[in-house]
Parts: structure tokens; sequence; C-alpha cells
């Protein structure tokens, strides 16, 4: 699967994000060491602390399907380029992924792919 492939599914499940108070769409796209996809999008709630994020929803659908380790994750908002995971989906991200180093963290900017390691945007990692 090609970094263009992931990021075509993230673009197409945005389409399907709940979002009525923030009106930030945004879809992601996992592939697992397994080789398989598996896509989620954001949903909000009027308890805003209850929105589940794209990312978040993305590894839960893995995780639902028995699998447990995340290659890379595409992540699209029709409203931002380069939009990266938030902290706490990073911090999810580590849980589930061999070594940070490794897993790919895809995004837009433009019309291009930028891709960084999950080392890069989460430094430090809290780990047990």
């Amino acid at each position: 699967m090609t970094n263009e492939e992931l990021m075509q599914k993230a673009v197409d499940v945005s389409k399907n994000s709940y979002s009525p108070y923030s009106k930030f769409p945004v879809g992601a796209c996992i592939l697992t060491d397994k080789g398989n996809t598996y896509v989620g999008c954001n949903f909000e709630n009027g308890s805003l602390g209850m929105t589940i994020c794209a990312e978040r929803n993305a590894i839960g659908n893995a995780i639902a399907n028995g699998e447990r380790k995340v290659k890379a994750i595409a992540i699209y908002s029709p409203n931002q380029d380069n939009c990266t995971p938030c902290g706490a989906c990073r911090q999810v991200l580590h849980e589930f992924c061999e070594r940070d180093e490794e897993l790919e963290v895809i995004v837009k900017v433009g019309e291009e792919l930028k891709t960084y390691t999950l080392a890069q945007l989460l430094p430090e990692s809290f780990t047990l």
C-alpha cells in the first residue's frame, strides 16, 4: 500500500466526519504490520470532552479486528494542511507501534505528502 493510497482512504473517510460543532472534519487511515488498512473519522459530541479523533477511531477499528501493531497512518482534513495528530492521539499511536522511529505519520501539505516519524512528533513518549 503506497502513501498516496493511504492518504486517499483518509480523504474519502473524512467526508463521513460528524463535526457539527468544530466544523473540522478529519479522516485517518492506518496500515498495520499485517498489511491491513483501517479507517476512522472524527465524531463530536455536545459534551466536547467526549469527542473522538479520527486517529483513535481508526486504531479502535483495527483493535476490534484483532490488530495490535500500526506501521503507518495517513491523516487528512480539508480545513488544514499538515494536519498532525493531537497529543492524545500521538500517545495512543505510541502504544500500538513497534518502534516510534519506524511509525510513519503521513499528512498533506498542498498537493504534496509529508512524512514524519512518531519519534519526531512525540519525543520522550510515556512508557511503562
